[in-house]
Formats: structure tokens, sequence, C-alpha cells
């Protein structure tokens, strides 16, 4: 059994990923995405990755009002760091594929072999009509076959010397794309639909998947591995984590009291709406949200030792092969994980592997 992974996810828009006034709020800069990518390679940790936000969430935080673009932002991290993969998003509904092979194939030669293309298609659909390329007659299945599409385009030209492909969603006339990276970036997707899996376990290296349980997770998890299994191929599963650390379990938890008494409602309903609900219920939902809704992914909350042991319990149980964490406070809580707590999860991860 390979061993787990743990990574981060980098705070690439401002207010990183507490809609809160009273959270900490990492600012939309290079220099302080480097520094936590560098604080992650110090520490240990498998890769860092990067999302790709195009608007953001308005409220009192301007919540991703101001973000980086993340191929360029992570070619500097390639640059900066050694050994940690290094994980970019790209649209697969925005940037030609033609133009993505060109762009991974550099990130590749430039982070010596580290390079992973998250793929996703777009869902926000406010992201992408201010550029004028948001299609509404495309529905959920149609996007996914896109993708698929796009995604074989990318990996031929990646290895064939010239590429001919008529879709409905973009042409390639004997396209050229040299030099082909010495290997092939690593292919990430997130997503638990049916159409998600199934692009998961055809294409992609690794998923990321979220589930409102435990149980929820692990049948997903199967799921991926078994498709992917019968493909012939291996895609390893993860989930997202937050991470907030305190010396005792009362110490996080008053954190985690303070951040969420800073809820940002305006920007919550923003980001509901986002996924399609109703503004006005998206509005509802956000007047009665609980401080906790400031965190935007499952959180734990404790002592190092606490902190351990849930994160032994969710991967065990849900049978994932790692997870993407985030801390509120990169240059403190994520040193003092790497410290105490990542030590302890390879131990018990070595241990689980014999």
């Amino acid at each position: 059994m390979p061993a787990k992974e743990y990574g981060i996810f980098l705070p690439i828009g401002n207010g990183g990923w507490m809609l809160s006034t009273t959270a900490p709020h990492p600012e939309a800069t290079y220099a302080w995405n480097k520094r936590a990518a560098l604080h992650a390679e110090t520490i240990g940790l498998d890769f860092v990755m990067s999302m790709a936000k195009w608007r953001g969430f308005g409220g009192s935080t301007d919540h991703w009002g101001r973000s980086l673009e993340s191929m360029t932002m992570m070619a500097g991290i390639a640059e900066a760091t050694e050994r940690v993969k290094i994980w970019a998003t790209m649209h697969a509904n925005v940037h030609n594929p033609a133009v993505a092979a060109k762009m991974y194939t550099t990130l590749q030669d430039i982070s010596g072999g580290r390079a992973g293309m998250n793929i996703v298609n777009g869902a926000y659909a406010a992201e992408f009509e201010q550029f004028g390329i948001w299609d509404a007659a495309l529905s959920h299945a149609d996007r996914y076959r896109m993708t698929e599409l796009w995604t074989e385009a990318v990996t031929r030209l990646w290895t064939e010397d010239s590429v001919t492909m008529h879709t409905p969603y973009f042409d390639l006339d004997a396209c050229e794309s040299r030099p082909h990276p010495v290997s092939r970036p690593t292919i990430i997707s997130a997503g638990k639909s049916e159409a998600a899996r199934a692009f998961q376990a055809k294409h992609a290296d690794g998923a990321f998947l979220a589930a409102d349980s435990l149980d929820e997770m692990r049948e997903l998890s199967r799921d991926v591995h078994d498709r992917a299994a019968a493909e012939g191929r291996e895609c390893r599963t993860y989930s997202m984590l937050t991470v907030v650390q305190g010396e005792t379990d009362a110490a996080a938890q008053r954190k985690v009291h303070e951040w969420g008494a800073g809820v940002d409602r305006q920007a919550l309903a923003s980001m509901r709406a986002s996924w399609g609900v109703p503004a006005e219920q998206a509005r509802a939902w956000a007047d009665g949200a609980a401080g906790e809704d400031a965190f935007q992914t499952a959180y734990v909350a404790g002592s190092a030792e606490t902190v351990t042991e849930h994160i032994e319990y969710i991967v065990d149980r849900g049978e994932l092969d790692g997870l993407m964490l985030i801390f509120p406070e990169y240059d403190q809580d994520m040193v003092l994980f790497g410290e105490t707590v990542l030590p302890a999860l390879r131990q018990h991860d070595a241990a689980v592997v014999r």
C-alpha cells in the first residue's frame, strides 16, 4: 500500500479559506504563498496546490476579490522549491488544450517533473459571464464530455508530434506542441458526481472528494478506486480538512469561536448562490448560519494529539490516500503541525503499510 500523502491548499485568494472578519486574513500575494509553500516543503508535506479563481464573493471581507493566477504563481513556487509536488489548476472551459499542454510542459520542466494539472470545468457562472465565455446551454454532462475531450487532446499533445481533433468545443488541425514533457504531469480532478467519478477513474491520477459523512466518503473512495482498477489504472483519493491547532483542545476551540464570531454572511450568501442556490434562499441560509460556517471545509480543532487522532481516523475510515490541508494560520499552525502532528502521522502510516 503506497504511503499516504498530505499537502496544502495555498491561499491564492485574499482571506484564504475563512469567510470571517475576525480570522487571519492572508493576502493574495506571491510572497505569502511562497512562504506557505516553503513551510510545506520544510516540514515534509508532499504537495502544494492552488485553485484558479476569477471573481470573488464580496461581503465585508471582499472574499477572494483579489486573487493570483494559478499557473504563473506555481511556476514561481516550482523554482523556489525542490521537493514538493506542484499542482496548479486549469479551467478546461477557459484555455485551449494546445495552450494548456504547452504551459504544463513548461511547468514540468521548471519543476523537474513535479507538476500536476488540477482540471476543472467551471461551475460559478459569474466568473465566466464577465469574460463572455459562459455557455449556459452546456449541461453538467456536456461540461464533462467537453473536459474528457479536452484532456484527451492535452495528453495526446504531450506524446504525439501532430494531433487533429474536431469537437463541438474546440478544433485542432495538425496541431504541434513540442517539446514533449519528459514525464507526464500528474492529473488531478475534484468532484463526486457520477460524471466526475467516471472522469477521474479514466483520466486522473488523483481525485478530490467531498461527502456528508465518512460512510459516504468511504463509498465514494471505493467507487473511484474500483472504477480505475477496471480501467487498468490507479487513481488515488483525497479530501480536504482545515486544521485549527492549539497547545490544548480548549485553546484551539477558542480560536474557532473567535473566528466564527466574525462570519461574513454576505460573502457566504454570494458563495452559496454561486453554487446555483436561488439568491433569496442563499441569503436566508446565510442569515441563519452558525459561526462554524465561516469554515469552507470540515475542520478539526484541538491539541496535537486530538488533531493526529482525528486525521488518522478519517483517512483510515474514509479509505483515503491522503488529505489536502488548510491552515487559517499558515505561519503558525502549519509549522506547529509539522513539528507535532506530521511525524506521528508518518509513523502511523508506516505501521499500517507494514
